[in-house]
């Protein structure tokens, strides 16, 4: 069979691994390496960490990035899905741009801050951590950006809106139902005048489509 013929794995057949704790403490010493103690430091978040940062900050401003995008391109297979019915998540892929929010952390509170946020965002190192620079009306900062990791098994690159509807209306993990999810993130967008028309569009398909899903 040629490659032109080859089927695409199911999700449940991709490789799935949680990353160790020394794993994630390797990334994020790597991540600090840099950083002179004590120094504040600030984070871009661009979909849960809107709505649920879960880290107290001393400033938060609306900011723009550059190079990337905001898309469901990640299986999410424990926080909004399970490894047999995984759902998606969002990540920032290549191109584009994307507006969010970055939050400024107390210095003293990076290393506590960080390890949790590396607990949440890096249970399986499907994103790579990088310190970009995000534009604000108060003038550019440099933020500490979790991007996708595209060699990551747990990457998929853009499905039609159809299929995207289906795989989110199915699935559901740890923190509930992946629609409420997607469903939340559009909404925390829209109050905070953040405008993401592909993001618009699903929410309002998601919202329009109410017949129960078949069982394949």
């Amino acid at each position: 069979m040629n490659a032109a013929t080859t089927p695409c794995p199911r999700p449940s057949d991709i490789p799935f691994r949680l990353w160790t704790p020394d794993e994630r403490q390797a990334s994020l010493d790597e991540a600090l390496r840099d950083w002179r103690e004590g120094e504040d430091v600030w984070v871009f978040g661009y979909g849960s960490l809107i709505w649920r940062p879960e880290f107290d900050f001393l400033e938060r401003r609306k900011a723009m990035l550059r190079g990337h995008h905001r898309a469901l391109c990640l299986w999410s297979r424990v926080n909004r899905g399970t490894p047999e019915t995984p759902g998606l998540a969002f990540g920032l892929d290549r191109g584009g741009s994307c507006q969010g929010m970055v939050y400024r952390l107390h210095g003293q509170a990076v290393r506590e801050r960080f390890t949790a946020l590396w607990q949440r965002e890096m249970s399986t190192g499907s994103y790579l951590p990088r310190w970009l620079r995000c534009a604000t009306d108060d003038g550019p900062v440099r933020a500490l950006v979790f991007v996708m990791n595209r060699a990551s098994p747990a990457y998929i690159a853009a499905l039609p809106d159809a299929e995207v509807v289906a795989i989110v209306r199915r699935a559901s993990g740890k923190y509930g139902p992946c629609t409420d999810y997607v469903m939340q993130t559009a909404h925390a967008l829209r109050e905070a005048g953040i405008h993401d028309l592909r993001l618009q569009r699903l929410a309002r398909l998601l919202e329009a489509e109410t017949e129960p899903l078949p069982e394949s």
